[in-house]
């Protein structure tokens, strides 16, 4: 399965990149999206299935609203709301939305540290 997933920001893109396979491609809207950009993005995603990862704010939401237009069968993984975005948010949370869309072949699991 080859997949994508679509983020606003590069913070966000380098947070997931730890727990992804190499194999994933992770793209970024940089926080706007017109018409140029969603192109290029569609050309860049190909015949890829699409996973939108934005954050739980007003801009997350309307980049997700236009993501979802342009890319109608995409799965969505959401971050809570109170997280300062997918950047903010906690890898146990990621790892969790990560593994409800399916995705579990892919996470890179990070290390536990001792238990105290």
């Amino acid at each position: 399965m080859s997949i994508a997933i679509i983020v606003e920001g590069k913070n966000d893109k380098s947070r997931l990149r730890r727990l992804l396979a190499d194999d994933i491609l992770i793209l970024c809207t940089n926080g706007t999206l017109n018409t140029d950009k969603l192109e290029q993005i569609k050309k860049k995603i190909g015949g890829r299935d699409v996973y939108l990862f934005t954050d739980n704010d007003p801009s997350g939401k309307r980049i997700r609203g236009i993501l979802r237009d342009a890319f109608p069968d995409a799965e969505q993984i959401y971050t809570r709301r109170g997280y300062a975005g997918v950047e903010g948010t906690p890898d146990e949370y990621i790892v969790q939305q990560l593994e409800k869309a399916g995705l579990d072949e892919f996470i890179r699991y990070p290390e536990q540290g001792p238990i105290a």
